[in-house]
């Protein structure tokens, strides 16, 4: 059985199409009834061209900042699921700038960079890394640190959406559920089947811009969840210090280990 260190890092990296009871949604109620889900593979239209618009947003961005409120199900060795919460804060420039922040209360760590070095920083432990040459892109960036370093960027799909990275050929059953609310702004929501696992997401119908998620992994028996509630700032100018890293003078530096030799993984509930 996967680890919680395993499980978490699956199901929060999932999201938009790359990929991902209990309580109601938060957004409002859907404006109409929700069609029946088929295993036959029914392709809503208008729920694949959804997709294409949030795609075309995403990629329009020039620069934002965005904030993220999260909840991971873990799942023990018992089965039963525990629900851990946490906040993942983006500020971005494209093509190539970006500073990431993972902070709950067993973890914190930030990734910065400036289009040439990538750093990954421990404020707690007073550790960093730093490695050059892992893209000239965001997306470069992100293909390159998980597939070299094993570091899975959460959202990361967000940089990848309407690329050959992350087609629509991979969903089978694609729904537009209706309209709703979320923290106040009008939305449209939809509901995805891939192998793997089963998403919905709520797209803004102002921005085409993505505002809520919950993946279900269904690679897993238990079908862990994760949710995340999205906030976009698109028009606060993000300053280029925020891509600048200066070592504290009592921080250490470390290497970051490639995938291929690396052989340890830390324990989930340690900081680490």
């Amino acid at each position: 059985m996967a680890t919680p260190a395993t499980r978490m890092t699956r199901t929060a990296c999932l999201l938009i199409a790359g990929l991902a009871g209990g309580a109601l949604p938060l957004a409002a109620a859907p404006a109409r009834t929700p069609p029946t889900s088929t295993d036959a593979g029914e392709r809503d239209p208008e729920a694949l061209a959804a997709l294409d618009r949030m795609g075309a947003a995403l990629r329009g961005l020039k620069q934002f900042s965005l904030t993220s409120d999260a909840s991971t199900e873990v799942v023990l060795e018992d089965g039963q699921k525990i629900e851990l919460d946490g906040a993942v804060t983006y500020k971005v420039k494209t093509p190539n700038q970006l500073f990431l922040e993972l902070r709950s209360d067993r973890q914190l760590r930030q990734l910065i960079y400036d289009g040439n070095a990538l750093t990954v920083y421990s404020p707690r432990l007073k550790y960093y890394a730093q490695v050059d040459g892992v893209g000239s892109s965001l997306g470069e960036l992100v293909d390159q640190a998980a597939t070299r370093y094993g570091i899975e960027m959460p959202l990361a799909d967000m940089f990848l959406w309407g690329t050959d990275k992350a087609p629509k050929t991979a969903i089978r059953n694609a729904l537009h559920i209706g309209g709703g609310t979320v923290d106040g702004e009008p939305v449209e929501q939809y509901a995805f089947k891939q192998d793997a696992v089963d998403w919905q997401v709520w797209i803004s119908k102002a921005t085409s811009l993505p505002k809520k998620l919950i993946i279900n992994s269904l690679d897993d028996p238990a079908q862990p969840q994760y949710r995340a509630r999205l906030t976009w700032d698109t028009r606060t100018p993000v300053p280029a210090t925020a891509f600048q890293f200066s070592p504290p003078a009592d921080a250490a530096r470390i290497k970051l280990v490639p995938v291929e030799v690396a052989v340890v993984v830390p324990d989930a509930g340690q900081e680490n």
